[in-house]
């Protein structure tokens, strides 16, 4: 072991019958505590970290971790605890799909879950098990080394047999080896409960260090201590990482209040490992040569090299990804957005986690602009799923108070106070009920994340002053969960939207005034070649006039493409259903089934199912969860007020 990683710890003297030497003023101390006199001596403070089962393991184990030198072999154990209290307990089927999705094992299946005593568990019933337990907890274990297991299974089923024995309790938990990334990792899900049925309680210091030492000297018991050559191997290949490395680390330990550090070391290879690190940073504008081995490093080292071994691993992802898939992007440049500043328009070509642990996913995005782009686009499930090769636009979402929260705050302050759709439409003759009523619909977002105002007993709103300081903090909270916004431009593959009867985001592109961003490179060469064939497909179709830059849209073509696709997939769902289909019009009473959702090209559809036939009617979110209900509205070019029930009493949702 280097020098620099001894730290001696000097003990208390012992007198010749090797008991404890014990100073005068250390007994009178020890006098006083007993008598209850204050010692001015502070306790440690309690914080609750020792509480519940495996603490005085964790405590045990944490010191053995301070103490541990550079031959142990590493691992990681990320651990988090899910209340499963209210809809958490879709989150946790949601959570079992994803672990198990295509793709990640070695030879790109679907994950295999396993338990203790089998190859192949059952999630469902695992599910079931949980249905009633107050909390389960989440590990994602990564063993440094983890690649050279051929079969993970048996180091984690060790692994969870010694947290049983440090936890004194059987615990009951399934899991799925990850293969699909660069080092191998297992998620493992365990319920909340122990084996007499009671809540586990796991002490926050065994999480903390205990998971993590356990699994580090078991992947050291079956793979073997680090060697002096893997060492000095893993040291030399630090030396010109763009990141930070051990050897920054040690250095930062090293340096004085003025940030100075000398190369110069004891042990020979650690001196020239110390030498090479120092001129790498500072051929990286991270260090400052002061001459006679001495060097001065930057404010900011550590994050500075963090985010740039984010940047680079993100970088290698990318072109891993475009490998995989043959696309050819040799020179196109690759852009890295964790904080999007304008919109990106292009084709989806993977979306993935960023952050497991923190549930962050990203996606890949194949730019009209001639670029392929890496977007942070928040937690999974604030942005929904959408197939890969579709087009997409993604946009930053605005950390302030909306227009609709300023409109509330204006009517209520001309009513005391108060918001409703009525006083709404008082307010403001010319606003629909449907716009009133969208306006509801973010108060009651507000309101359920405890940001938002108070509703009455008559279904009015008690409004405070500060509502829009109140909106600014709803939509800042919101933004660190959806930093963007997602838009579907496209299912297809935009060469199949040339000659297709339907409205589509190429023809909004080719509208008077659209400025035209496509890059004579990687997908926006395919769209300006798709657009060129759009262009004259128009034209033979006598809803376009002119060519090149005088090409104009003629009046209402893309109200007839949407009637004209309509047409077609009623047509198709009437073969299907074995009744007619019947358009909606404007100023018509819908009336009848909500029966599924029908997506289409110029958007989607609800298909509403009457006694003798059916229509399409634009889709809104309300309606999800009333599929298979009875509604009624009257048809409006702003949308329809949908009354669900038979009968007239039911809740209206404009």
């Amino acid at each position: 072991m280097p020098d620099d990683y001894f730290t001696p710890k000097l003990g208390r003297t012992r007198g010749k019958d090797g008991k404890k030497v014990v100073k005068y003023g250390g007994r009178i101390l020890a006098a006083a505590r007993l008598a209850g006199t204050k010692t001015g001596v502070k306790a440690c403070r309690f914080d609750g970290s020792r509480i519940g089962r495996g603490a005085s393991m964790g405590r045990l184990l944490s010191s053995r971790d301070r103490l541990a030198g550079f031959r142990g072999r590493r691992a990681v154990v990320k651990a988090s605890l899910i209340r499963l209290a209210g809809k958490a307990g879709q989150i946790a089927r949601a959570h079992m799909r994803y672990i198990q999705r295509d793709g990640v094992t070695r030879e790109g299946l679907p994950g295999e879950l396993y338990g203790p005593d089998t190859d192949r568990a059952d999630g469902d019933d695992f599910l079931k098990r949980t249905a009633h337990d107050r909390h389960q907890f989440r590990f994602i274990v990564s063993a440094e080394d983890g690649a050279e297991y051929p079969d993970l299974k048996p180091y984690v089923r060790r692994l969870m047999t010694q947290v049983e024995h440090d936890l004194g309790t059987k615990l009951d938990w399934v899991a799925v080896d990850h293969f699909n990334t660069e080092r191998p990792h297992t998620h493992v899900v365990l319920r909340g409960v122990d084996d007499r049925g009671d809540n586990l309680i796991i002490a926050r210091e065994y999480i903390s260090h205990g998971l993590r030492e356990r699994a580090s000297e078991l992947v050291t018991l079956d793979l073997g201590p680090r060697t002096d050559r893997e060492i000095e191997a893993r040291l030399r290949h630090d030396v010109d990482q763009e990141r930070l490395t051990a050897i920054d680390r040690r250095l930062l330990r090293r340096m004085d209040a003025d940030r100075m550090v000398l190369s110069a070391d004891n042990d020979p290879f650690q001196r020239t490992i110390a030498a090479g690190r120092l001129r790498k940073l500072k051929a990286m504008d991270l260090a400052e040569d002061i001459g006679g081995g001495r060097y001065r490093l930057a404010d900011g080292l550590e994050d500075t090299l963090r985010r740039m071994g984010e940047r680079g691993d993100i970088i290698r992802l990318m072109q891993r990804e475009l490998t995989a898939r043959r696309l050819d992007r040799a020179g196109v440049e690759q852009v890295v957005a964790t904080e999007l500043r304008e919109p990106v328009v292009g084709r989806l070509i993977q979306r993935g986690f960023s952050d497991e642990y923190r549930d962050r996913h990203y996606m890949m995005i194949d730019g009209i602009d001639g670029r392929v782009h890496y977007v942070d686009i928040g937690r999974g499930d604030a942005t929904p799923s959408v197939p890969e090769n579709a087009t997409v636009r993604i946009e930053p979402t605005k950390a302030e108070a909306s227009q609709a929260d300023r409109t509330v705050d204006a009517v209520a302050r001309a009513n005391g106070g108060r918001y409703s759709v009525d006083l709404h439409l008082r307010h403001d003759p010319t606003a629909s009920e449907a716009y009133a009523a969208s306006h509801v619909r973010r108060l009651e977002a507000m309101r359920r994340a405890g940001t938002g105002p108070e509703r009455l007993a008559d279904g009015s709103w008690s409004i405070p002053q500060n509502h829009l300081d109140r909106a600014e903090a709803f939509a800042q909270r919101q933004q660190r969960d959806r930093p963007v916004a997602l838009s579907i431009l496209s299912l297809r593959p935009v060469g199949d939207l040339v000659a297709i009867e339907a409205p589509t985001w190429l023809d909004r592109e080719l509208a008077p005034g659209a400025a035209e961003p496509f890059r004579d490179a990687g997908f926006g060469r395919e769209v300006r070649t798709a657009l060129a064939a759009r262009r004259q497909w128009l034209i033979e179709q006598q809803l376009a006039a002119g060519d090149g830059r005088a090409f104009r849209l003629r009046s209402g073509a893309l109200d007839e493409l949407g009637r004209r696709e309509v047409r077609h997939v009623g047509a198709q769902l009437s073969q299907h259903m074995g009744k007619p289909f019947e358009p909606a019009r404007n100023g018509e009473r819908v009336e009848g089934v909500i029966a599924r959702r029908v997506d289409l090209e110029s958007g989607s559809y609800a298909l509403v199912e009457r006694s003798r036939d059916f229509t399409l009617v634009p889709w809104r979110e309300v309606l999800e969860r009333n599929i298979g209900k009875a509604a009624s509205g009257i048809m409006r070019t702003d949308g329809i007020s949908w009354q669900f029930g038979r009968g007239r009493s039911g809740p209206t949702i404009a």
